[in-house]
């Protein structure tokens, strides 16, 4: 296998983070690209660590979000409405490239944020969010959990969230056998704060 053309971000800061947000980019356009599926990390009721698998949606690079959806209901729902402070980790095995992003998150319920996710979402997906009874209900039988079939084509709309994740950090490792490259990129201050760190 060839190795990957990194000629404009091996060495190069700015480089490096323009490649990180054209793979957060591809991942929320291309179902097939690496980082469409990142995990979730928040802090569970109890306190613990929780992570979970999620569909990346929607990128924005000029306000540092990304989104995905989830049912209200979800755990994920009411963590993040107890503690914002979530993480989100993608890796890409065949760009050998890992990002880990801390940042905010915000859940969309009733705005024009969820309105538009739910108005660009297929009718297969909106599925998802008619199940009864809610996501991480104990069942005595797994056949009690159903999709009721409507003709409503809104029909689990009140159950449909955005959850959007504001960045407030964003940590790359590349792995080259040339040698690594760790980079770490920090707006929690005033100005962006951009370093190369030991991989």
């Amino acid at each position: 296998m060839t190795e990957r053309d990194d000629s404009a971000f091996y060495g190069n800061l700015d480089g490096t983070l323009e490649e990180a947000w054209r793979m957060l980019d591809s991942g929320a356009s291309d179902r097939r690209a690496a980082f469409h599926t990142p995990a979730l990390a928040s802090l569970s009721l109890d306190g613990a660590p929780s992570a979970r698998t999620v569909v990346l949606r929607r990128v924005s690079r000029a306000e540092r979000w990304l989104q995905a959806h989830t049912d209200r209901r979800s755990e994920k729902a009411r963590e993040v409405l107890v503690d914002p402070h979530v993480s989100l980790h993608f890796y890409d095995p065949s760009a050998k490239v890992q990002l880990r992003i801390a940042g905010l998150a915000s859940l969309h319920t009733e705005d024009a944020v969820a309105d538009d996710a739910w108005a660009q979402s297929r009718s297969f997906s909106r599925e998802c969010y008619r199940i009864e009874p809610g996501p991480g209900t104990p069942l005595a039988d797994p056949r009690e959990a159903v999709i009721p079939q409507v003709e409503n084509p809104e029909a689990g709309r009140e159950h449909f969230a955005v959850l959007r994740v504001r960045a407030q950090t964003l940590e790359w490792l590349y792995l080259a056998a040339r040698g690594h490259r760790r980079a770490r990129f920090d707006w929690r201050y005033e100005r962006m704060d951009a370093r190369w760190l030991t991989p």
